[in-house]
């Protein structure tokens, strides 16, 4: 997923072309941390200030409010809908107001703790304990406060028992997914996410490339946080202590020969673009809805022949650049965009500088991946959904839960990859018809030094050619944050659509010739590159594109139609849901969190007799920890341990299994409370328990002195560790399943295959 963000253009998606020669290098991510400390200090703001102090405080956490999308003096569309004050209008919902702004604006001083009600009630007067418990309730269950990767995020706010809420199966691991998931475990969902790839994070990719010893970290697909005022991206970033750098807006442009452009054409073509545009605002506005089936590629075509403006060939393939940045930011041509709706996100876009990650985003998909239960490999083909609840297929493989949430992208929606029984809805369907699923592909390269120049991140080059207009239109340099000199070459609009049938070798050969056109004539020689990829987003099976816009025809009625529930079963997430925030990683991840809300919202108000909600157990199945225990990494005694490969810190967790087998042990009689506690009331010996410890545990029990029976003995006077049976595991313990069975495949050792399961 990729949101065009160079520093080519203003504009969360550069819809409109304005290059600066700025050479700010950092940006300060924690911007606003400073304004809040600014205003509010950091001490917890005293009940009994003046009311001119407090007056001041409630500005500026009204303009805190406002940058995270809250209106001053009103309430959102939900908090109406959740009755978050019993009248509206009136005092209480301007209380109501103030408390809540006070909440959000707390929470977003430090986003790298916990926030409690307690916390609350130290700054707000007792008073006003029913709102605080409101706006509270209101801002945790919809994602607005204490969401992201906090480390005891999901130990924190598990205030419910695991499963007390009912069982999700998530398809998909990208940011929507994740999201989600958290989300759910927050809450107290059983959740399992299942991924057909053998990696997290869907089309946010991030490769290692380059040679041995000296590799550097690549983003395939979704590369910019577009907008970093209050991205929840830029929040996780925080969190995570990871550095963001500035795209800067400096973005020279040359012409096919390598000349520069010249300045005065380039300001009079920047102009001409965007008088173009408002051309085609106002002519939406004069066709009504017969604009719906226009395209704006015709509409921009028709005013520039029209008015004439442009006089030379330098000025043709200018244009040209600034349409192919067009379909960049769209992923799709401009005959295919449609002139009435194309833009309809633009009043949303994130403000502020866009920004890379240090490091690449899989930092990001890393830290959201911990204590969440992944399976890899695992394709969905077929969904059942009912009142009794959800079947997901993978192969051979039946998948049971109280719902599903599925995240796939929406070409995998458009080319039915995945059954739905009963089918989708006809108004869904038309949604998934109607809505387009462009392609954007890059060609990443690692080169043995930074020959373009170290003061820039961005730089374009012009096509003689206008269907080839989006061939290598921009590169984007990530040396700042990569660790190493890595060059991006982008392909959009139909060039894009080319790049799929064209041999790597092919691409590689057309994109350095550009740059020999572009640096040769400076007396700059252009090396080979040490690695290169090529991605083709469009031929993968499990996106089948990069990501969605506006088609003619469609509107952004479509994404909310995509976004809505069947049956109070099946759920959907994913950019592509997003009405505010398509084709954007924030909005794929924001559209995770909306859905996890909507899911604990359905299965509280669903309690009726009209749905019947059994907690299933959803983990891994037995097959899986049973091939793992078939080669533990350690056995003494009735013990056996198994352990991540890839981790060999003291402090990295693992599973411990006890075997029970002869019913007149003294060991046996000693764990039979534990083992009916655990849910395993039938005591059919052998009896196989388990628990998660980690490998200094696990040392510690091997070297007890004495029989099985003390060593089970310290196992819970001194760790203080319980037995369970499989389902009993919880979270981690099936996160912890998942992690050893992926981490010996791709050690290469402890090949085995799982068997098909009655029910997992």
């Amino acid at each position: 997923m990729e949101s065009s963000s160079s520093g080519c253009a203003n504009g969360s998606r550069l819809k409109r072309s304005l290059r600066k020669n700025i050479g700010v290098r950092n940006y300060d991510e924690n911007l606003m941390d400073e304004l809040i400390e600014k205003h509010l200090g950091n001490t917890p703001r005293k009940k009994n200030k003046t009311i001119e102090d407090m007056e001041k405080e409630t500005e500026t956490e009204a303009m805190i409010a406002l940058s995270l999308g809250f209106p001053i003096d009103e309430l959102l569309e939900e908090e109406v809908k959740h009755r978050v004050v019993s009248e509206l209008g009136g005092k209480q919902q301007n209380d109501y107001i103030v408390v809540r702004n006070h909440i959000l604006a707390k929470w977003r001083n430090n986003v790298r703790t916990w926030i409690s009600k307690d916390q609350i009630k130290e700054t707000v007067s007792n008073e006003y304990g029913n709102l605080i418990n409101s706006a509270y309730d209101f801002l945790l269950s919809h994602g607005y406060i204490n969401f992201g990767v906090l480390h005891s995020g999901l130990v924190v706010s598990s205030h419910l028992p695991e499963g007390k809420e009912g069982s999700v199966i998530i398809v998909g691991s990208g940011l929507a997914g994740l999201a989600a998931a958290r989300q759910l475990l927050s809450f107290g969902f059983k959740v399992v996410v299942l991924e057909g790839r053998n990696r997290p994070g869907g089309r946010v990719y991030t490769q290692r490339m380059g040679r041995e010893g000296n590799f550097v970290a690549v983003d395939l697909g979704g590369s910019v946080l577009t907008g970093i005022h209050a991205n929840p991206l830029g929040v996780l970033a925080r969190q995570l202590s990871i550095p963001l750098h500035k795209v800067r807006d400096k973005c020279p442009l040359y012409k096919p020969d390598g000349a520069p452009i010249n300045e005065e054409i380039d300001s009079k073509v920047d102009l001409i673009f965007n008088k173009l545009l408002d051309k085609a605002t106002e002519f939406r506005k004069l066709m009504g809805e017969s604009a719906n089936d226009i395209s704006l590629g015709l509409a921009l075509e028709t005013f520039r022949r029209l008015y004439g403006v442009l006089h030379s060939t330098e000025e043709v393939q200018l244009l040209d650049w600034h349409l192919a940045n067009l379909e960049y930011a769209n992923a799709g041509c401009l005959l295919d965009l449609s002139v009435a709706y194309w833009d309809q996100d633009d009043p949303y876009e994130m403000g502020g500088d866009h920004c890379f990650l240090a490091g690449g985003n899989w930092r990001l998909i890393k830290a959201m991946c911990e204590e969440v239960p992944i399976f890899y490999g695992k394709p969905v083909n077929y969904i059942k959904h009912g009142n009794e609840g959800v079947e997901v297929v993978s192969g051979d493989q039946v998948f049971r839960a109280d719902m599903v949430l599925c995240t796939v992208p929406l070409g995998v929606l458009k080319n039915r990859m995945i059954k739905f029984e009963p089918e989708l809805p006809k108004r869904k369907l038309g949604a998934i018809e109607r809505l387009g699923f462009g392609l954007l592909n890059k060609v990443a390269m690692v080169f043995p030094h930074v020959f373009w120049g170290e003061d820039i991140d961005t730089f374009g080059c012009l096509n003689q050619d206008t269907h080839r207009r989006g061939e290598f239109f921009l590169f984007y340099s990530y040396h700042t944050v990569s660790g190493g000199p890595v060059l991006i070459a982008l392909i959009a609009g139909e060039a894009a659509l080319t790049s799929e049938c064209t041999d790597s070798v092919s691409l590689l050969h057309c994109v350095l010739s550009v740059l020999r056109g572009i640096f040769s004539p400076k007396g700059i020689e252009v090396p080979n590159p040490i690695q290169t990829i090529c991605t083709k987003w469009g031929s993968d099976p499990l996106c089948h594109g990069s990501y969605s816009h506006i088609r003619v025809g469609s509107s952004g009625i479509d994404y909310d139609i995509l976004a809505e529930s069947v049956g109070g079963r099946l759920f959907f997430a994913g950019e592509a849901t997003s009405r505010q925030y398509p084709a954007t990683m924030h909005g794929a991840f924001l559209s995770g969190l909306r859905e996890a809300s909507h899911m604990l919202h359905t299965i509280r108000t669903s309690h009726d007799g009209h749905m019947k909600w059994v907690s299933k157990n959803i983990g891994p199945c037995s097959d899986l920890l049973i091939e793992l225990f078939k080669e533990p990494d350690l056995v003494f005694g009735k013990f056996a341990f198994v352990f991540d490969p890839s981790k060999k810190d003291p402090e990295s967790m693992g599973l411990m299994k006890v075997t029970f087998k002869n019913p007149n042990n003294d060991f046996n009689d000693s764990c039979e409370k534990e083992a009916k506690n655990s849910g395993d009331n039938s005591l059919q010996l052998p009896l196989p328990l388990y628990t998660v410890l980690s490998r200094e545990q696990a040392y510690k029990i091997q070297y007890v002195d004495g029989d099985d029976g003390s060593k089970l003995s310290i196992l819970y006077k001194n760790l203080g560790l319980a037995l369970a049976g499989p389902g009993g595991l919880g979270s981690l313990g099936h996160s912890l399943i998942v992690s050893i069975a992926s981490a010996r495949r791709v050690c290469g050792r402890h090949q085995f295959a799982v068997g098909r399961p009655k029910a997992v």
